[in-house]
């Protein structure tokens, strides 16, 4: 054994046992978490980790810097061959992996090509933080420092690949052993080893740089942002799954023993929750999406969970220890760390979470935490005393008495399930469909649809209560899984399998959610109906009318939820007189109309509007009609409608109004 063998064998257990000191200590830190179960259906998980984390396909929805990204993650993968070659020369001096034959040609060749793509993606990369100055990419100077330490790293890896590789090449009198496909260091080593230099030599340096280089990068990872090196992958593993991934979990409000409902601090929320502080990228993409953060409020997704990381670093120690640190242990992630308005200012559409791409739930921890804020502290925004008192009286956010909740039905000879439940479908009307002036129409439209297409249905009348949405998100789990149950419990007697709703909170919630309290029911959208009636012409369409554009806005809780986009478009689509023109940000990066998670009931006080911040963008499409297919949506751009003056000029109508007035 050689000196550099036996110098080698120190500094590799030196080095990967300080590795796992790091990484054993970071997993103590976020086992301080609740236990959660994530280790279901592992079949689905290895599938979306092949999808997301290897396809690169969140990334990939910035064209730019997802390629870059991509190019570096590939990589590193395809250069584990050569790290594990070095390494184990480190044991064993003669070793390659040669004796792959053709495999060791395309690992070659592939390592060459990629060698070069990769330095040029990290040009790329300061470029777009140093002279672009990419707006969502941190800005503070230990994270810049960070960054730029990484990509030299990285790019010091690639380099002393390049130079071993050349002076093997040289001193085997320039030709490439067998099985040897390098193009790019065959070239390299004609350049740079032309005039005689001491190519043993010089291997031997840039096979110490490169291995000295991999193992200072792995163990300075654990203390960077850059963590997500090693977490990203089993953060995409453990995410949710899935038909209902998007569906809150529920709290198990009958344990008499528990002491805390909601999250006030990192020990109540679950272990995931604290791997998506390690598993954040600090990428900014998220907080970008966000309508919150795009209209001057004080929410930051990002923030939200870099401060949950930040927390568990500091506070874990002493929760594992037992220990009392004065000046951190008296702390909570809420208050301290985070601030109620932050939490308050999100609308639960869903962006943050669907262009992470290491699929963070950020909603999730905002929810949990509203949750402690209401059940545990009765700390909220004035203004939902009265929307909590309407549900829990009234039985919807609005002090309407709830036996009027068909009056919105009278003259259509509409059944309820009271009178006869022998039927099809259970039209379920919601809140705003029965209470709403503007949107009972919607809901006479697609009552009248049903009818003409002989779609046997009925509706609950006096007995349908709210579908917990708006509670549920506002941090009222109370009193939303009692609306929850109560609603189940008629549905169950009535004998209901099939429900259609025009609501998309009320969708979203008895689709995915009610399951969890044994509610298992078939549910559509009434934009899924009207197009399966249409596809088999029990609806009639006609051109009558003038020519007109309609533009289509996306509900948050329809597109990006339950991946419904191309339904009504192509309901609107069928209908010859009529253009269809897109907004800028549409389908899955469609933008909030700003009511969701509870803000249909909340003042803006903090930057613009979200919902004029649409309108707006629905009004430069020059389009006559804004059609949409949420109740929620219709009442924010309506009013945006009316800040511009616009009332007059431009509409907004349902995709049921729009099919039924062109229907014969």
């Amino acid at each position: 054994m050689e000196i550099k063998n036996i110098i080698f064998i120190i500094i590799f257990f030196f080095s990967f046992g300080f590795l796992y000191k790091s990484l054993k200590r970071k997993y103590s830190f976020i086992k301080t978490g609740q236990k959660e179960n994530r280790f279901d259906k592992p079949g689905e998980r290895i599938k979306n980790v092949l999808k997301i984390a290897f396809g690169q396909s969140k990334l990939l929805r910035d064209p730019i810097a997802g390629t870059i990204h991509f190019l570096i993650f590939w990589g590193f993968i395809l250069f584990l061959f050569a790290v594990l070659e070095a390494i184990i020369q480190g044991f064993y001096s003669p070793f390659t992996i040669e004796f792959l034959g053709p495999f060791y040609s395309a690992i070659t060749l592939t390592q060459d090509i990629f060698g070069i793509l990769v330095l040029i993606a990290i040009d790329f990369a300061l470029i777009r933080r140093y002279i672009l100055n990419v707006e969502r990419l941190p800005k503070g100077k230990h994270e810049k420092f960070d960054a730029t330490l990484i990509l030299t790293l990285i790019a010091v890896v690639v380099l002393s690949m390049f130079l071993q590789n050349s002076a093997s090449i040289a001193a085997n009198n320039f030709n490439l052993h067998d099985y040897e496909v390098r193009p790019i260091s065959a070239w390299l080593s004609s350049i740079l080893f032309s005039g005689g230099a001491n190519t043993a030599a010089v291997y031997e340096i840039a096979w110490w740089i490169h291995i000295l280089t991999i193992f200072v990068f792995m163990n300075y990872l654990p203390y960077s942002k850059h963590f997500h090196v090693y977490t990203s992958i089993p953060n995409v593993y453990f995410s949710k799954i899935g038909t209902k991934k998007y569906a809150l979990k529920p709290i198990n409000l009958e344990d008499e023993e528990a002491e805390q409902f909601g999250a006030a601090d990192i020990q109540d929320l679950s272990w995931k929750q604290l791997l998506d502080g390690y598993a954040c990228t600090e990428c900014g993409r998220c907080t970008d999406a966000c309508p919150a953060a795009a209209t001057g409020k004080s929410l930051s997704p990002r923030e939200i969970i870099v401060n949950i990381r930040k927390r568990t670093e500091q506070q874990a120690p002493y929760i594992i220890s037992g220990e009392v640190k004065e000046g951190i242990s008296d702390k909570t992630l809420i208050h301290d760390y985070i601030k109620d308005e932050e939490l308050w200012a999100c609308t639960t559409c869903n962006a943050c979470v669907y262009e992470c791409p290491v699929t963070i739930e950020h909603i999730d921890s905002i929810v949990d935490m509203r949750r402690d804020l209401v059940l545990m502290e009765s700390s909220f925004p004035p203004e939902l005393n009265n929307v909590f008192k309407n549900i829990e009286t009234n039985y919807s956010p609005w002090a309407f008495n709830p036996q009027d909740r068909a009056d919105w039905a009278d003259g259509l000879e509409i059944k309820t399930m009271a009178e006869d439940s022998k039927t099809e479908y259970l039209f379920w009307v919601g809140c705003s469909g029965s209470f709403d002036t503007r949107y009972q129409k919607v809901s006479q439209a697609f009552a009248k649809i049903m009818q003409k297409a002989g779609v046997d249905f009925r509706i609950l009348g006096k007995e349908e209560k709210c579908n917990g949405d708006t509670a549920r998100r506002l941090g009222n789990e109370y009193l939303a899984q009692m609306l929850m149950q109560e609603n189940i419990e008629t549905m169950n007697n009535y004998g209901v399998k099939k429900i259609v709703t025009a609501c998309p909170h009320c969708y979203n919630s008895i689709k995915n959610e009610y399951p969890q309290f044994g509610g298992n029911f078939e549910v559509m959208h009434h934009s899924e109906m009207i197009e399966q009636l249409l596809k088999e012409n029990r609806i009639k369409l006609n051109d009558e009318g003038e020519s007109k554009k309609i533009t289509f806005h996306d509900s948050c809780y329809l597109g990006r939820y339950n991946d419904i986009y191309e339904q009504p478009r192509n309901s609107i689509n069928k209908i010859g007189n009529i253009e269809l023109v897109e907004m800028d940000r549409s389908r899955d990066k469609g933008f909030c109309c700003g009511a969701g998670g509870g803000r249909m009931f909340l003042e803006e006080t903090e930057g613009t509007r979200i919902n004029e911040n649409r309108t707006q963008e629905a009004l430069n499409t020059g389009a006559a009609t804004i059609a949409s297919a949420c109740p929620f949506c219709m009442t924010m751009l309506n009013d945006g409608l009316k800040t511009f003056n616009k009332s007059e000029e431009v509409e907004i109508k349902d995709i049921a109004e729009i099919v039924l007035e062109h229907s014969n």
